[in-house]
């Protein structure tokens, strides 16, 4: 328990520290829509680039891991847009904003360093696997059926062309898809530009969890706490234990069984509220399931880690 409060901690403090600076008129509610801006737009796609570019995409790579998660990832995703859609009687466009909040789980934030505590360094190869494909696999899914929800009624070729520009002018994705270009063609970027990048990748992940905090003070649970209470039991506990059942019966090595199931059980990360926002759907709902599915991560994270070990 020690350690996954050392780990989840820091995190809450900067969220914290968001919500109160905004909650006592020391920082504008515009300045966080700038702060949010800049962590949307250029921070988080500057790491994204830097991580895959520098990814070792070959090493111990498992295709039983990644169906196990990725299925799971899927059937959490379906499960929570049908949800909203039947049991709150929400949009569609929202339903999608919180399926994608079932399907993002916190690989990097949270499921690097409790993996790292929990198993060692050595132990992180299937948390890099995984890695490699989430923010595409994730974007891209989340995008498409958006898009088709968006046009829904419109001929084929339109719907075909809206998703294709959304994916083709999401920053994210943009930066994803370069990283991998790099990757797989093995350049080199100058040792400057590595290092002008290193400058802004240091300001993302604090920069985004910082306006995360800020935005919590414009979009409260209120009259949405049944739609995060669901968010909340399927990452926590249906995803993972679809990667449980999946990984036995595919026979997934021990350490890569391990670290799909435990990035599995990670709460939503930031991206579901990024996704959130850039749709302009279901942001309360995805704001505040990311803060409170946190903060029930370390009760059911610790479960977990005893489950696997």
């Amino acid at each position: 328990m020690q350690t996954l409060l050392d780990v989840i901690l820091p995190v809450f403090l900067v969220i914290g520290s968001g919500y109160l600076a905004v909650w006592r008129g020391l920082f504008p509610v515009a300045g966080v829509d700038g702060v949010l801006r800049f962590a949307q737009s250029f921070a988080v796609p500057c790491l994204l680039f830097q991580a895959i570019s520098t990814l070792d995409l070959g090493a111990a790579f498992d295709a039983r891991l990644l169906i196990s998660f990725y299925c799971g990832a899927s059937v959490c995703f379906a499960l929570g847009m049908v949800g909203a859609r039947v049991l709150f009687k929400r949009d569609w466009e929202d339903c999608v904003a919180i399926g994608f909040c079932c399907l993002f789980s916190n690989s990097v934030l949270l499921g690097l360093p409790i993996s790292e505590r929990a198993y060692g360094a050595d132990a992180l190869s299937g948390n890099y696997m995984i890695i490699a494909m989430h923010s595409p696999f994730c974007y891209g899914l989340g995008i498409t059926v958006m898009e088709i929800v968006r046009n829904r009624g419109k001929a084929r070729g339109d719907t075909v062309r809206a998703i294709t520009s959304a994916m083709f002018h999401n920053p994210l994705v943009i930066a994803i898809a370069l990283g991998f270009a790099v990757n797989l063609g093995g350049i080199g970027l100058p040792l400057v530009v590595n290092d002008a990048l290193s400058l802004i990748v240091r300001a993302a992940l604090p920069a985004a969890l910082f306006a995360l905090g800020g935005v919590l003070i414009q979009y409260r649970p209120e009259g949405d706490m049944k739609a995060i209470a669901m968010v909340c039991c399927i990452t926590l506990l249906l995803h993972p234990a679809i990667v449980w059942t999946m990984g036995t019966g595919l026979g997934v090595p021990q350490d890569l069984f391990r670290a799909g199931v435990l990035t599995a059980a990670m709460a939503p990360g930031f991206n579901a509220y990024i996704f959130a926002n850039m749709y302009g759907r279901g942001k309360r709902v995805a704001a505040s399931s990311v803060l409170i599915s946190t903060a029930a991560s370390i009760v059911t994270v610790w479960i977990w880690l005893e489950v696997l070990s």
